[in-house]
């Protein structure tokens, strides 16, 4: 019964019959109370410790929101829109990039240095080899989870692909906001993700031709204590 409703809503939501709505929100990241006060103690800025680098929770970006329902059913759905990480001046440009499944992501050298470009992750583990400037790769991601992408040569040059189920996703702005266009009227869980603090999942409702609004505050002081 579940499979023949979801299998309705694609139709309904390709058909563009079904009246949607829009998800907007923020997301943001808060450390440990006790790790601000250790870093207020000026403990850092002695001679042992001054080269260590301290993350900035303030500063954390590139958060992904998407809704997470993988049985939504909208995996045969493409995204013909080709994709791009640039590599320019020793780094990946984005850092993280969410797709659909079933994108092709390009990978332009713009730098006058050879660059390579290889991932060893579950869902898609390539190496498009050693190539210079001016020339452009591509590769196709065909499986759903999270590709970590990597330059053999340059150890500080790594990204992210995150291959989606469904197309109601986005990448938050430098301050955190999201805007998911396009919803179908329904309940569903709505995921935070960050590349190295724990997600959150909340429920939302998305109302019909209405706005929607969720926050969320991501951090590792939920996070079970042995």
């Amino acid at each position: 019964m579940k499979r023949l409703f979801f299998a309705t809503l694609c139709c309904l939501i390709f058909s563009g019959t079904l009246d949607a709505g829009t998800i907007r929100g923020r997301v943001r990241a808060e450390s440990r109370p006790e790790v601000k006060e250790d870093i207020e103690s000026g403990k850092y800025e002695s001679r042992k410790y001054k080269f260590i680098e301290r993350i900035n929770y303030d500063e954390l970006k590139d958060f992904v929101v998407y809704i997470d329902e993988p049985g939504l059913g909208l995996s045969h759905r493409q995204d013909n829109t080709l994709k791009v990480i640039i590599q320019k001046d020793g780094t990946f440009r984005p850092h993280v990039l969410p797709v659909l499944i079933g994108t092709t992501v390009e990978w332009p050298n713009n730098d006058d240095i050879y660059h390579n470009v290889f991932s060893m992750s579950e869902p898609k583990p390539f190496d498009l080899g050693i190539y210079k400037s001016k020339e452009t790769k591509r590769v196709t991601f065909d499986k759903p989870g999270r590709v970590d992408v990597f330059c053999s040569i340059h150890t500080k040059m790594n990204c992210i692909v995150l291959v989606l189920e469904n197309p109601f996703f986005a990448a938050t702005d430098k301050s955190g906001n999201f805007t998911i266009a396009n919803v179908p009227a329904g309940t569903y869980q709505i995921r935070a993700w960050h590349e190295r603090l724990p997600g959150q999942v909340k429920n939302i409702t998305v109302t019909e031709t209405g706005e929607s609004t969720v926050q969320f505050v991501l951090g590792v002081t939920g996070l079970p204590k042995y």
